[in-house]
Parts: structure tokens; C-alpha cells; sequence
């Protein structure tokens, strides 16, 4: 049995699921973004960058990676509402076919911050990727591009998501349990 901070952890997606979802956004990425003449990845930190790391290699095609690095969360289970850029990006977007990877699309209030930010970089195109939806914790209208799978509302860890920095080495996704 799995726990962090003394909760028990209930799997929710394994590592095999993950990984053949991942090829299958890699596929349909792909086939978007094959003739771009610059494609850019962004990816944010921190609970993105192993969804990315995956993500990117099975996307055959010449890309760019840069991250984005903000905080919402801090310690807490939920989102604190306010969005801090940490680390804002090296690449030029202007001009440049744009995918912006996210862990987890919740709120809406993260994911439709940045994309305002990137837009008023120029890119030619923005689209989003997140691998986990919890459409019943949508604040805002916000709706990524390509989606892995839609999760009920409930705490996750595991694959890069974490709860007060621990779990992201989890292979797979798990719930945080009540007690």
C-alpha cells in the first residue's frame, strides 16, 4: 500500500495506461503540427515536465522545449487562485506554431492565465495539451485541445503531479484518500 504524509493512496490510472495515452496524443500532435516550419513546446513546471518528457519522444518531428515555471499551489491541496510566474521562457514564440503541456486542467484558472500570457507572445498558433481534465472543477470556460483522460475530483498524485513536492516519481496516477 502506497501513502504519502500518512494517506493512504488509491491507484487511479497505471503506468501501461499512461503510457499508451501518451503515444496516442503524440500521434494526433503529430499529425496537427507536421507541417509547422517552427514548433515550439512549452511545458509547465513543475508537475509537467515528465508528462513532456514523454510526450515530446513520440512526437517525431524537428521541435523546440521551454518551460514556464509557475506556482498556484504552494503546500496546499487546493489551488491558491493566483498565478506566480517563477521562470518565464527563453524561446521567441513570435511567429512560431506553439503547444502549451500542462499536467492538469482543473479550475481553468492556470490554464487560461498562461494562455492569455503566450498569446500575447504571437505565435502563429497555440494549442493546449493536459493529460488529466477534471471538468467538474471548472471556474472559468477553458477547454484544452487534446486531452489524456477526464478524473474525477479528487486530490492526485504520481507522473509528475505532487502534493507539497512529493509523489511525482509515482509511474502511475493515484487519489489522495481522505483518511
Amino acid at each position: 500500500m502506497k501513502e504519502i504524509r500518512g494517506r493512504r493512496l488509491t491507484l487511479l490510472i497505471e503506468a501501461d495506461e499512461i503510457e499508451r495515452k501518451v503515444r496516442e496524443l503524440g500521434e494526433r500532435i503529430r499529425e496537427d503540427f507536421k507541417d509547422a516550419r517552427e514548433f515550439v513546446v512549452v511545458g509547465l513546471l513543475k508537475g509537467a515536465f515528465v508528462f513532456v518528457a514523454d510526450l515530446i519522444r513520440t512526437i517525431d518531428l524537428p521541435l523546440q522545449v521551454d518551460f514556464l515555471w509557475i506556482s498556484s499551489y504552494g503546500q496546499s491541496m487546493e489551488s491558491s487562485g493566483s498565478i506566480r510566474i517563477v521562470k518565464d521562457l527563453e524561446t521567441d514564440l513570435e511567429g512560431k506554431e506553439v503547444l502549451l503541456v500542462d499536467d492538469i486542467l482543473d479550475t481553468g484558472v492556470t490554464l487560461k492565465e498562461i494562455h492569455s500570457f503566450l498569446i500575447m507572445k504571437n505565435p502563429a498558433r497555440l494549442k493546449t495539451c493536459v493529460l488529466l481534465d477534471k471538468k467538474g472543477r471548472r471556474r472559468v470556460a477553458f477547454e484544452a485541445d487534446y486531452v489524456g483522460f477526464e478524473v474525477p475530483d479528487r486530490f492526485l498524485v504520481g507522473y509528475g503531479l505532487d502534493w507539497g513536492e512529493l509523489g511525482r516519481n509515482l509511474r502511475g496516477i493515484y487519489a489522495v484518500e481522505d483518511q
